[in-house]
């Protein structure tokens, strides 16, 4: 098999090659059913544009919500017909800034989930908030409309920090709607960013600490970075931003697990930590290359048939969409087939972000021709005895190392 083949070749030497010849005859010719779905909604519209955000999101003076309303439940009708069957494990409202929705039009959409699909008994429908006053006290409309995980978009506990990036609450309406979600929700979520410029160590050993003490049973913490065509790139161009040296960002990273760690709630996935059981089972979908459809504008989503797995991708801007979907019933741009070797990048760039192991009958499964696999052995090799990976019969997974230099890891990897 071929983790096994591979690691064999890691302590051998054994041709590429003849592994790739003996590998590729055992594998199964198609990809094997999936029943599970995760559907992934997007409500494209903020109240102001964050100076590091690079997402879909945009700002209107005004939203129709009636209007929005009827073209996802279209959309989802849609997509209904192109994943019959299925069993519904998660829903997630993302954005943009799904706590502006109107709770009644988010109501409405778990119940057409539920109209056309099996829902899981457990399902997981989390919809991500802004901590400001007014959208915390929506909080409760949300819960009542079916939604039973929270994630709100805290990004730092104190003020200073919060105005560099943007964000429109302060601190101590952070901390309001972190307790109301954890009065209100059996499960919930916040998000940090550090690495931010001038941010020392110890400062952010007491941001995170403080953070600890509010947190539930899972916590995202994100590096900061610079993306292209945000206001910061934009700022650093002309100089008027400068970033953390990358011996401080080591530093920062390591001391971030380290502290999870401790208040146990360990990485299981580069920025995403959580207590054993508390995972964010959405995101797990798209990280272990399940199947997930994707509604709204700029919506991605990933299919498997018996034969084939389809890349799906919605039109990105807002009027666009919404005029596609009121004109032909949906606002799916051509669908892409994923050739032997997309589906092999993508289930690696997506499976390396976790601590757990790309387990060996998923890569099989999806490592079908033999330019995979004359390839990739050789590139494993290199990457494990570097100590960037390691792999045993279970499957691979990135170390502690990999995990905080995966871009270069994947690149190595796979291209």
């Amino acid at each position: 098999m071929f983790a096994a083949y591979t690691h064999e070749k890691c302590r051998s030497g054994l041709s590429a090659k003849v592994m790739a010849d003996e590998i590729y005859a055992t594998q199964a010719p198609t990809v094997g059913a999936i029943e599970d779905l995760a559907i992934y909604i997007h409500w494209p519209f903020c109240l102001s544009k964050c100076p590091y955000c690079d997402f879909n999101s945009h700002v209107r003076d005004g939203v129709d919500h009636q209007r929005w309303r009827a073209a996802l439940l279209k959309s989802l009708e849609y997509w209904s017909m192109l994943a019959p069957g299925r069993r519904v494990t998660s829903i997630f409202f993302g954005g943009g800034t799904p706590s502006l929705m109107d709770p009644a039009v988010v109501a409405a959409l778990i119940d057409r989930v539920s109209e056309r699909w099996q829902v899981d008994d457990d399902v997981e429908i989390t919809l991500e908030a802004n901590p400001t006053s007014v959208e915390a006290r929506r909080l409760i409309d949300f819960r009542a409309a079916g939604v039973n995980r929270i994630s709100l978009g805290i990004q730092a506990l104190n003020d200073q920090a919060l105005l560099f990036l943007g964000r429109n609450h302060s601190a101590r309406e952070a901390i309001n709607a972190i307790e109301l979600a954890d009065r209100l929700f059996d499960r919930f979520s916040f998000d940090l960013i550090y690495a931010r410029p001038e941010q020392t160590i110890a400062a952010w050993r007491e941001e995170l600490a403080h953070a600890l003490s509010l947190a539930g049973d899972h916590l995202s913490v994100y590096q900061l970075t610079i993306e292209a065509g945000t206001a910061f790139h934009a700022r650093r161009h002309r100089g008027e931003l400068e970033t953390l040296d990358d011996a401080t960002t080591a530093v920062l990273f390591e001391e971030t697990q380290a502290m999870l760690e401790n208040a146990g709630l360990p990485a299981y996935e580069i920025s995403n930590h959580a207590r054993p059981g508390s995972e964010c089972r959405h995101n797990l979908t798209y990280w272990r290359y399940g199947d997930y459809a994707g509604v709204g504008p700029g919506a991605h989503g990933r299919l498997a048939t018996q034969n084939a797995k389809h890349a799906y991708r919605q039109v990105r801007g807002p009027e666009a969409w919404l005029h596609a979907v009121e004109k032909q019933g949906h606002g799916m741009l051509e669908p892409q087939y994923l050739t032997n070797t997309e589906r092999f990048e993508e289930m690696m760039m997506m499976g390396l972000r976790l601590s757990e192991f790309v387990p060996t009958d998923r890569i099989e499964r999806e490592a079908r021709t033999s330019l995979d696999l004359a390839v990739v052995p050789d590139r494993l090799c290199g990457l494990v005895e570097g100590g960037f990976l390691e792999m045993d019969v279970e499957g691979v997974r990135a170390t502690m190392a990999g995990r905080q230099r995966l871009d270069a890891v994947l690149a190595q990897l796979l291209f």
